[in-house]
């Protein structure tokens, strides 16, 4: 590990919600923050990182982080569209027949960015938990996805890995049913853990995903940050404008990777979304 790598470890803590507690993992060792340090608590803070650090040093040593749970409290879940230009290509070929394929066109090069309520906090898988494909949808996807961390008051001060899943033939049909092919029960997944830092990942971060069938590996991806059109910044920044989220947010940032038209998830299916230095996000495709 050189100088640099050292640092950026050095700099970053990692959180690891449970049913009772928050374990804290800092330069590898683990420490369970007393019950009264809260998701809410942090999300809601002036400065996110001096209350991990306040939690770490009133908290007790532990060997592991617990059971995975959801890493949301209060937080709503929302996503940014056509950020890629993978993105953009895919939902114009989806919605052309239905007249909407120049939306995602005009969206892609416009000022405004597509925003949209992923998931509220009930909607959101755990790691290792299930995530759903609707059952009056016949073509189904996960979009891998930075997802920043963003407190009240607006500023990014984390981030962690996100799983969209998506319904592209509802989608496509008809621009207007988005929300149908976005947002319903356990539609989103967030994890492994959320990674507390005053940097966002570094541009050239590769961020993959791979789908396992019966053991098998049947799609694999991966893409850079770099890819990504519009600073990070300016997406957190869109979406503050005329909103409040008393307890922060999360923002899913788009996906760069797209699955070939005649791919779709199966009940059963493993769902493995990776990027340093967050880890790997797993989730297990159910009905």
């Amino acid at each position: 590990m050189d100088q640099f790598d050292w640092w950026a470890m050095a700099s970053i803590y990692r959180l690891y919600p449970s049913a009772s507690c928050i374990v804290i993992e800092h330069e590898g060792k683990f420490t369970q923050a007393n019950p009264d340090f809260t998701l809410d608590l942090l999300f809601s803070a002036r400065s996110p990182r001096v209350a991990v650090e306040t939690a770490q040093g009133q908290g007790q040593p532990t060997d592991a982080p617990g059971a995975p749970w959801p890493l949301v409290q209060s937080q709503e879940v929302w996503a940014a569209g056509v950020t890629y230009y993978r993105s953009r290509t895919a939902r114009m070929e989806e919605s052309q027949d239905a007249g909407g394929g120049d939306f995602y066109d005009r969206v892609y090069d416009a000022d405004r960015p597509e925003l949209f309520l992923k998931a509220t906090p009930h909607r959101v898988a755990a790691p290792a938990g299930g995530v759903k494909i609707r059952s009056d949808s016949k073509w189904n996807v996960p979009e891998p996805e930075l997802t920043l961390a963003i407190n009240t008051a607006g500023k990014i001060f984390g981030y962690t890995l996100g799983n969209d899943m998506s319904s592209r033939d509802i989608e496509g049909e008809n621009p207007l049913y988005l929300p149908q092919a976005k947002c319903y029960d356990r539609s989103a997944a967030l994890g492994p853990c959320l990674v507390v830092s005053d940097e966002l990942p570094e541009l050239s971060s590769e961020l993959s995903i791979e789908i396992r069938r019966r053991g098998e590996t049947v799609f694999q991806g991966a893409t850079t940050l770099d890819q990504i059109k519009r600073p990070l910044e300016s997406l957190a920044d869109w979406l503050y404008r005329e909103n409040v989220f008393p307890f922060g947010s999360y923002l899913m940032t788009g996906t760069g990777i797209v699955p070939p038209d005649e791919f779709t998830l199966n009940p059963g299916d493993q769902v493995l979304i990776s990027m340093d230095p967050v880890g790997t996000l797993t989730n297990t495709v159910i009905t």
